[in-house]
């Protein structure tokens, strides 16, 4: 990647700056640029999706492999059955949880370019609540696909810092709209029959769903991905990370740097360099607010393991465990 452009952070904070960096993103993308937006998620990373330079712009900027779909993001209700084949379950889902995070998989229509899909006959589609993103993927009336705003495999961003320190040189715009508010990515189900496949654990829980339809299954990581987000190693730190149940049995090496990322443990042992909370009142929802922003912490903290300790695997928890996981496959 060898470009490098002035990346500019536009903050939003007031209705004169909101204004001033929507119209700067709307400039951009109707441009066929990618532009860093804030979603109730993590920060995205957007480009029009009807545009195939656009997007090989996404995935050059990314660092992203040509096989690993994007999500489309869409304007509102009507784009649903112009990009997608549904269903009386979609429908039911989308009435409930969007807009929100939640992804759902379905069969493309022509519409679609291949690129955004990886040549799957499936796309994956969401509509975003973030009150920013919303605004200007309406005002384009166009879909936006928009992964996450870091280099592929890397710690996805959760402010607009963070996707400074991954992107800045190859991105002209990041548009500042605070923390996101969820923390980690959306959930994506496949639907089945009369029920779905959770393709990828997340804000919106298995149980919630299940007021749905039947939950089949819970899908693996993929190599070949049929869904974003199925890669075995993903959302990684650099520094190495060791998944545990009870951090206090962790013994450190000498002249070893270890740091720990805390959920049950009251405190770490001593020899521990650094240690991070998830949350101190042990709340799964601040604890995925949190995750992405400590884990980058950790990683810049110089040292040799991060040691996480496993949360319970009850509604948020799997999303927070699943992206753990991740983080620790190498």
């Amino acid at each position: 990647h060898t470009t490098r452009v002035k990346t500019v952070i536009a903050p939003a904070a007031t209705p004169n700056e909101r204004a001033h960096a929507i119209s700067r993103a709307l400039a951009l993308l109707r441009a066929g640029e990618v532009v860093a937006l804030p979603t109730e998620t993590v920060y995205g990373l957007a480009a029009d999706a009807l545009s195939l330079e656009a997007v090989a712009k996404i995935f050059e900027t990314k660092e992203r492999p040509r096989f690993d779909p994007l999500i489309v993001h869409l304007p509102d209700f009507s784009w649903l059955p112009r990009v997608a084949t549904t269903s009386a379950l979609v429908e039911k889902l989308t009435e409930n949880f969007w807009p929100g995070p939640l992804t759902i998989l379905l069969p493309k229509t022509s519409l679609i370019p291949e690129i955004v899909t990886a040549g799957l006959t499936t796309v994956a589609v969401r509509m975003s609540a973030h009150p920013i993103f919303s605004e200007i993927v309406r005002d384009l009336d166009r879909p936006l696909a928009a992964p996450s705003a870091n280099r592929f495999g890397r710690i996805s961003p959760t402010m607009a810092e963070h996707v400074f320190e991954e992107l800045a040189g190859r991105i002209p715009l990041i548009v500042d709209g605070g923390a996101t508010e969820h923390g980690v990515e959306s959930t994506i189900v496949r639907p089945e029959k009369n029920g779905m496949i959770i393709m990828r654990a997340g804000p919106i829980t298995r149980e919630q769903l299940a007021e749905f339809g039947e939950i089949h299954r819970v899908a693996g990581n993929a190599l070949r991905p049929e869904a974003p987000g199925q890669l075995p190693s993903h959302y990684a730190p650099r520094t190495p990370l060791l998944l545990a149940d009870d951090v206090a049995q962790i013994t450190v090496p000498n002249e070893k740097r270890y740091g720990a990322l805390l959920w049950s443990s009251e405190d770490a042992p001593r020899d521990f360099v650094a240690k991070r909370r998830l949350s101190a009142t042990r709340n799964l929802r601040e604890a995925a607010a949190n995750l992405f922003r400590v884990l980058r912490e950790l990683d810049g903290a110089g040292l040799d393991l991060i040691v996480a300790e496993a949360v319970p695997e009850i509604g948020l928890g799997m999303a927070i465990m699943d992206r753990l996981r991740r983080a620790a496959h190498r």
